[in-house]
């Protein structure tokens, strides 16, 4: 008895291979080659992207992007080929689909403010932002997050839900930033001569702009003296090395010029 369900089975089985056999090894054969062409189209499509002017924060996502794709339809034609049932694959998907949906509506809302940063640009690798309470150079640009620099050497990891939904300081977007100064002299000190040391040193300075014009004047006018205010031009990025740089010049030219701020020894 047990010999005829052993022979039964067997010719179940060698019925089985020569039906689908065929269709299995060609299955297998067109995924080992689909995977190598991927691959070889993968490297091929880096470095034609590498050429091209394309936004560096978009070619990793456009990239991967197009060979996840490439990948679900090779992975569609071998079941094809093999014969699976394409209406139980898709019913779980669909399955699948809906309660990785559930469980993942925060990072599928990440993904989605990803595709926009990436295309909208409210900011772009090496942009200097402020978010989130931190401040800092925006290193990558990914999918579900970004990653920030802090100017302190911290890597600060943000969602990107949280940097499409909430309000981004674009430190460096334009390019330049206003440095703005506020002293306060006596009304012995003679406004002229303090003008004309601080024309001196933003001459000298090197790195303020001339476009858009500065501008030097008195703000205000008190009981026992009076504000200058200076408004400069400088690049954004260095802002602040610039700043100190400045400021600790502006602080020498006016103590060697005999000018005292108060309080000033």
């Amino acid at each position: 008895m047990a010999e005829i369900k052993t022979e039964e089975w067997l010719d179940k089985l060698s019925t089985w291979v020569v039906g689908k056999g065929p269709a299995i090894v060609l299955a297998v054969l067109v995924l080992l080659i689909g995977l190598w062409l991927i691959k070889v189209f993968s490297n091929y499509l880096g470095r034609v992207m590498q050429g091209k002017k394309i936004d560096r924060s978009l070619k990793p996502f456009l990239r991967s992007l197009i060979i996840v794709f490439l990948r679900v339809l090779l992975l569609l034609a071998v079941m094809q080929i093999a014969g699976i049932a394409m209406t139980l694959f898709a019913a779980l998907i669909t399955s699948l689909g809906v309660a990785a949906g559930l469980a993942l509506s925060g990072t599928l809302q990440n993904f989605a403010s990803g595709i926009l940063i990436l295309f909208l640009k409210p900011f772009r690798v090496g942009d200097n932002i402020l978010t989130q309470g931190q401040e800092g150079t925006v290193a990558e640009i990914r999918i579900f997050y970004t990653i920030i620099t802090t100017y302190d050497n911290r890597m600060v990891v943000v969602p990107n839900s949280k940097l499409s939904n909430e309000v981004i300081i674009n430190l460096s977007g334009s390019g330049n930033r206003r440095l703005d100064i506020e002293m306060k002299f006596g009304n012995a000190i003679d406004y002229e001569q303090v003008k004309s040391v601080i024309d001196q040193a933003i001459a000298d300075a090197g790195n303020i702009l001339e476009d858009p014009p500065r501008r030097v004047g008195i703000s205000s006018l008190e009981a026992d003296g009076y504000k200058v205010m200076l408004n400069l031009w400088i690049d954004a990025h260095g802002f602040v090395d610039t700043k100190i740089r400045f400021q600790e010049m502006l602080l020498q030219r006016l103590k060697s010029s005999g000018l005292k701020l108060p309080g000033m020894a």
